[in-house]
């Protein structure tokens, strides 16, 4: 996956990268797709660059003062000539290093003709994996609208020194832990989290997506989903990116808060009878899904009600559940459901599952198995396939859902499929497909699971 389609970038977007860990190389790698696709990007810094790092843009113009070029002319040239370039202040002759440029200059760049995106390294690290902010940074312009706080995973295990973290000292402050101290998931989540640390100087309307860089290893992989979860805690922090920017495809994984959204407001015509209270086992119907997915570490779990809705709200009392109702459910299908319940969630979630209520055999690893590939390739849905045939539940990225708030409240959510690739998930079991219409069809499963 490419660092983009991780960070979710969009026209006129401004991008902070602060912290260490490879922040200048996501800068220009991320510069260079959105140059691939055609796009015009301007990288800069707030901070300084050295001399090296200016090398890896295409083209670059150093600004002879800190107010506005009264000649724009120059760097439309170099953006119609190269699509990206790198905007500092001036260079040292003698070291090669550039100044920043003034961060009050960043929003015009974003509003030269054509340009897509501005890139701005707003803080320096010295080439560390890990830091803690001075009290003069990060130099974060007012309009940027997204901030990366970046971390190397080759930080983990290593001691608290000098020598591997800049700013040893104000991260030992941060983190409440001694000098010399090894660096765990737990501890570098906590520095990145602090509002003095990764989450300082960041503008209110600004999104949070945090890089754990160079996960190259098993043991960096394992490292950084926990740091990932730990990272989800804070609900500043939008989702978390995994990889290694040094290469092309330089992501391995998107963490984000995944949902689950139950549909039953269904009135069971069928079944002849609310389906979703009827027995299984010491619960209900509904009960048992709701025990599955509480067992699937969702960020949150809504539950659409309709018919019968005090009894299935009854019947959830004891459970992590969050009912909301849908008044139409007389007058409409699963689609108005879906939007009652998109609706009700919380602006942090990247994804829904949408789970049907009368699938009590669900199985946790036909989610765990969805969920992973989602985060692989960010793809707009992702269902389970079990020989070749699609079954729920389906999961929906947050960029599909314009598509399903524009369907018509008689609609089934698989009307969206055609506006979306979907991502296939082979599963090894049928029960993706087991879901409960009909008496005989409840007997039968009751019977199978030696249910009385």
């Amino acid at each position: 996956m490419q660092l983009s389609q991780a960070l979710r970038i969009s026209a006129g977007d401004i991008v902070a990268f602060v912290g260490g860990g490879g922040k200048t190389t996501a800068m220009f790698r991320l510069a260079a797709e959105l140059a691939q696709a055609g796009q015009r990007v301007i990288t800069t810094t707030t901070t300084r660059i050295f001399a090296a790092q200016i090398a890896l843009a295409p083209a670059h113009i150093a600004l002879e003062s800190a107010s506005a070029p009264t000649d724009w002319t120059p760097i439309l040239a170099a953006l119609d000539q190269h699509q990206h370039v790198l905007i500092t202040g001036k260079v040292d002759p003698e070291s090669g290093k550039a100044f920043g440029v003034d961060p009050r200059l960043v929003s015009q760049f974003a509003r030269l003709p054509g340009v897509a995106a501005v890139l701005n390294e707003a803080d320096g690290s010295r080439m560390r994996p890990f830091k803690a902010p001075a009290a003069h940074e990060p130099v974060i312009p007012a309009e940027t609208t997204l901030v990366v706080p970046v971390v190397g995973a080759d930080i983990f295990s290593e001691p608290l020194t000098d020598e591997r973290v800049h700013r040893a000292e104000r991260v030992s402050e941060l983190a409440g832990a001694p000098m010399g101290t090894l660096l765990t998931p737990a501890l570098v989540a906590r520095v990145l989290t602090h509002p003095q640390g990764g989450l300082k100087n960041i503008p209110p309307q600004a999104c949070v997506v945090s890089l754990i860089n160079k996960v190259e290893s098993q043991t960096h992989f394992d490292a950084a989903r926990e740091m990932a979860k730990l990272l989800l805690g804070n609900p500043a922090i939008d989702s978390v990116v995994l990889g290694t920017v040094k290469r092309e495809d330089a992501v391995r994984e998107v963490h984000g808060r995944v949902a689950a959204i139950v549909l039953a407001a269904g009135r069971s015509t069928r079944m002849g009878t609310p389906k979703q209270i009827l027995p299984w086992g010491d619960t209900t119907l509904i009960g048992e899904v709701v025990r599955r997915l509480e067992q699937c570490a969702l960020a949150e779990m809504l539950v659409v009600t309709g018919a019968a809705r005090e009894a299935v709200e009854a019947s959830l009392t004891n459970t992590s559940a969050r009912c909301v109702f849908n008044p139409d459910y007389e007058s409409s299908e699963m689609a108005r459901s879906l939007q009652v319940g998109l609706q009700a969630m919380a602006p942090n979630i990247s994804a829904v599952l949408v789970v049907l209520a009368d699938q009590p055999q669900m199985e946790s690893a036909v989610i765990g198995a969805v969920t992973q590939r989602w985060r692989e390739t960010l793809a707009p849905m992702v269902a389970p396939a079990h020989h070749g045939q699609r079954g729920h539940p389906m999961l929906f990225d947050h960029a599909s859902w314009p598509t399903l708030f524009q369907l018509p409240a008689h609609a089934n959510p698989r009307e969206a499929l055609s506006a979306h690739p979907i991502e296939l998930v082979n599963v090894a079991t049928d029960s993706i497909f087991l879901d409960l219409d009909t008496p005989a069809e409840y007997a039968h499963a009751k019977a199978t699971r030696g249910l009385v």
